[in-house]
C-alpha cells in the first residue's frame, strides 16, 4: 500500500506542477515508435461516453512535416496576399519546430444520442492525456490550435473529412531550455462550493 501511495503522490505532485514547453524551444529526436505509440494508447484510454471512439489520431514527422507546411503557407498567401515572404515563411515552418507532430481529429456523430458537446469534450481529453504522457515520458510536448487548425484545406490535407474539427496540434520533441513557470490562476478565484437558498 505505502508503494501504491507514493506513486499516487508522484502523480499528483507532477500534474500540479507540470507546464508545457513553448515548440520552438524543442529539438530531436523526440518519441521512439514504441513511446509514441505509448503515448497515444494512452490517448485512447479517455472517458468516451457511449463508446463513440470520436477522435482520431494523424502523426506527422519527417518530410511529411513540410509537406503539409507547403499547404499551411499556400493558404496564407490566400487569405493574406500582401503578407511578405518572412511572414510566408514562419507559416511554411510551423510543423517543423518539433520532430513529431499529432493531430487530434475530432469526429461528432450529430444525429447520436450521445450529446456533441460531450463527444467534443471527449476529443480534449485525449489531447490532454498524451499531452500528459508524453510529458510523464520525459519529452516536451506543446498542445496548439492556432489559426490553420480551423482551414478547410488544412483539414481536407490531412484527412479529417467534411464533419472533422482539428482539436489541436501536439508537438512532441526534447526541450532544449529549462522550463520557468508562469503565472497561475489563484485557487480562490477559480474555486466555489454551492450551497441550496433558503
Amino acid at each position: 500500500m505505502s508503494e501504491l501511495n507514493n506513486l499516487n503522490s508522484n502523480t499528483i505532485d507532477f500534474l500540479t506542477s507540470r507546464r508545457s514547453t513553448v515548440a520552438r524551444m524543442m529539438d530531436g529526436p523526440g518519441p521512439s515508435e514504441h513511446d509514441l505509440r505509448k503515448i497515444m494508447e494512452a490517448g485512447m484510454r479517455v472517458p468516451d461516453h457511449g463508446r463513440l471512439t470520436p477522435w482520431r489520431f494523424i502523426v506527422i514527422r519527417g518530410d511529411a512535416r513540410e509537406k503539409l507546411g507547403n499547404v499551411i503557407a499556400d493558404s496564407f498567401k490566400r487569405n493574406n496576399p500582401d503578407a511578405i515572404e518572412e511572414q510566408v515563411e514562419i507559416e511554411q515552418e510551423r510543423l517543423t519546430r518539433a520532430p513529431v507532430v499529432i493531430a487530434v481529429v475530432s469526429h461528432v456523430q450529430r444525429e447520436h444520442k450521445i450529446p456533441e458537446w460531450e463527444q467534443v469534450l471527449s476529443s480534449g481529453a485525449a489531447c490532454q492525456t498524451m499531452l500528459i504522457a508524453a510529458q510523464s515520458m520525459g519529452y516536451a510536448a506543446q498542445w496548439l490550435t492556432e489559426w490553420y487548425a480551423y482551414d478547410a484545406s488544412v483539414k481536407q490535407a490531412i484527412g479529417a473529412g467534411p464533419e472533422g474539427e482539428i482539436a489541436g496540434f501536439l508537438y512532441l520533441g526534447n526541450g532544449i531550455s529549462d522550463l520557468s513557470d508562469r503565472a497561475r490562476p489563484e485557487y480562490e478565484d477559480i474555486v466555489s462550493e454551492w450551497s441550496p437558498s433558503d
